[in-house]
This record gives C-alpha cells, sequence and structure tokens, in this order.
C-alpha cells in the first residue's frame, strides 16, 4: 500500500507539469474517494422558512487525507496533506425524520441542549469526488543501498476534491449516526419548574399598563354607587360649586384682559394708545355735548322704549334720502378728527 505526500490541484507546479512536453502524466476526473477531515467546530444551524427551519450540523475542518475507492496510477492508494497544508473543509450534516424525532424527544427545544464535544476534534471519514493529475516516476523503483542511483523515484499527485466548501452528508452516505452521542435534556424544564417557587415562575411587567381611555369616559362602580347614595341634593351642590369656580376663573380671565388693554394704552406707540388719544377721546367728547345740548332727545327715546315709536317714525329712511344722511353723517366725524389733530400735540412714533 503506498502512501504519499500530495499537492493541491491548484499548486503552481500542476500548471506547469501540464505544459511541459515530453512528462509522462495520467489525470483521472470524478473518481469516488473517502477522505479524512479533522472536524475543528461543529454547530447546529437552520434551513430558511422554505425548508420550515428544519436543523441540521454545520461542520467545519481540514483536508488531511484522500483514500480513492480504486487505486491511483502508479500503485498509489492514499494521498497524505500535513497539519495546515490541507484544504479547508464546510460541510452539512442533514437529519432525517428518525433522528428528528430522537433529537425532539431528547430536549432539543429545551435552552441546555447543544452539540456533543466528543465528535469535534477528531477525523471523520466522508464521502467525495475527487480529480486527480499522477506524473509518472523517471526510473524504475529498486532498493535503497545509499547510491542517489539506487534511491527509487515516486510519482508526484496533484489532487482536487469537489464542493470542499459545501459537502452535503447524512447518515446513509457518511454511515455516521450523531443521536447517541447528544445528551438527554428532556427533563431539564420539570427539573427547573420544581425547583423555582411559583412566584418566581409569574411573569413580570417591565412597565406599566397605559390605558387607552381616559378616566372621564367610564364612571367607576365604586362612583356611581356613592353618587347614588348621596342623593341628587349632593349632585347640585356639587354642580353648583362647580359653576362657581368656573365664573370665578372667568372673573379672573377677563380682569386680566382689562389690565393688558390698559397697560398697553398707557404705552405710547401702540396701537391702543393711538386709538384712546386720536379717536376715542374725540368720541367721548362729542358724545357728552350731544348729551347736555338733547336731553329731549333722550326723554323721547326713553318714552318710545315704553310705549314703542309710532308707524310714521318706525319707517325707516330709504333710497336717496338715506344715502344723503350717511354723506352728511361721514363729513361731520372727517371735520371733527381733523380739528381734534390740528389741537393736539405732535408725537413721534
Amino acid at each position: 500500500m503506498m502512501r504519499i505526500a500530495g499537492l493541491a490541484m491548484n499548486d503552481v507546479w500542476a500548471h506547469r507539469v501540464l505544459r511541459e512536453r515530453g512528462v509522462e502524466t495520467e489525470l483521472i476526473e470524478g473518481a469516488p474517494a473517502e477522505v479524512a477531515v479533522l472536524v475543528e467546530t461543529l454547530q447546529l444551524a437552520h434551513h430558511g422558512p422554505g425548508k420550515n427551519y428544519r436543523p441540521y450540523l454545520h461542520l467545519h475542518g481540514e483536508l488531511r487525507s484522500v483514500r480513492p475507492h480504486g487505486q491511483l496510477p502508479h500503485g498509489v492508494d492514499e494521498v497524505l496533506f500535513p497539519p495546515g497544508g490541507g484544504d479547508i473543509v464546510d460541510g452539512y450534516y442533514e437529519f432525517d425524520d428518525v433522528q428528528l424525532a430522537e433529537l425532539t424527544r431528547k430536549g432539543y427545544f429545551s435552552p441546555g441542549f447543544t452539540v456533543p464535544e466528543q465528535v469535534a476534534g477528531i477525523e471523520w471519514s466522508l464521502p467525495a469526488t475527487v480529480d486527480a493529475l499522477v506524473l509518472a516516476p523517471a526510473g524504475p523503483s529498486g532498493n535503497i543501498s545509499g547510491t542517489s542511483a539506487d534511491v527509487p523515484d515516486i510519482p508526484v499527485v496533484f489532487v482536487r476534491v469537489h464542493n470542499l466548501g459545501n459537502l452535503s452528508i447524512d447518515l446513509e452516505s457518511s454511515g455516521y449516526d450523531l443521536i447517541p452521542y447528544f445528551a438527554d435534556h428532556s427533563t431539564d424544564r420539570i427539573r427547573q419548574q420544581e425547583q423555582q417557587p411559583l412566584e418566581e415562575n409569574r411573569p413580570v411587567r417591565t412597565d406599566a399598563i397605559v390605558s387607552l381611555f381616559d378616566d372621564a369616559d367610564f364612571e367607576r362602580p365604586a362612583a356611581t354607587a356613592s353618587a347614588v347614595e348621596a342623593g341628587p341634593g349632593t349632585a347640585r351642590d356639587a354642580k353648583e360649586e362647580l359653576s362657581v369656580q368656573l365664573l370665578a376663573v372667568a372673573s379672573g380671565l377677563d380682569a386680566e384682559a382689562e389690565q393688558d388693554r390698559l397697560s398697553r394704552e398707557a404705552r405710547s406707540g401702540t396701537f391702543e394708545n393711538v386709538y384712546r388719544e386720536r379717536i376715542a377721546s374725540a368720541l367721548h367728547t362729542k358724545v357728552g355735548k350731544e348729551a347736555a345740548q338733547e336731553p329731549r332727545e333722550t326723554d323721547q327715546f326713553a318714552q318710545e322704549e315704553n310705549t314703542g315709536p309710532s308707524p310714521a317714525e318706525s319707517t325707516p329712511v330709504q333710497g336717496p334720502a338715506l344715502l344723503e344722511e350717511l354723506k352728511r353723517t361721514v363729513s361731520r366725524r372727517a371735520s371733527e378728527l381733523e380739528r381734534h389733530h390740528d389741537h393736539a400735540a405732535p408725537r413721534q412714533y
């Protein structure tokens, strides 16, 4: 049985050998073989929704040897790779339905369920397909006697393993049944619930509940019962008290608004100050004069309020007469404003 050190097919010497003329080489493609992989890590993972999140094992390691099912040319039975000299291997172990059922029985959904440690750090023999390029030896074989002429020449083998980064394996192809290596965690949850007190198993709220409705939207039963026991008199008193409070608030707001208005009137340059100095004062003066000169009209107006106007007097002025009356009123007011403006002291704004 010949076991020799091999080289990867992507090595630069493989391309040189293929380009050389007069060199005897043999190329083997698609040969079934077994590869020895030093498994460094194992992880449980899950497929996507297309496979209903089915679990599988992802193994990661390094290629250590290749053993073809049939002998390679020139009697080569196995190709070896030194530590650190082999290619990186990623394989995916798929569980069948029976294995998944056994995993579930062993507590697959328990928090402490993990991959067994004893299946990592060892070599796995996995099925694969390989290509090999064999360089024929330069001379005949012989006994090693001490001279260079007597040293036998050996072939050089370049190997490439198909799908090293995506090896698909299962129980049938690899012969490895990993289910017995998984520990039984089916009783972990029951044991944990028995050890914890009842209060610890209750869910704890992380925040207070925020109601979607205001308390004013619904009457609580206790408040309704107390209102019924108190009778209608108590409810009426509460309503009156609320009305008094609302009136007090309204009065305070009116007083504040009036104080703000007076403050703005006293402040030079504001609209309120201009109105008070130029318009309101003239109107108050005119109203006082008219009230002193025409007391009879006031008495007549009071009499009309008591007895009501006569049909002739109650008829409004219409047509051209109304227009002329409005013109006279506007002209009189304009003259009064101009006269008041002439007598007032000039102001700077």
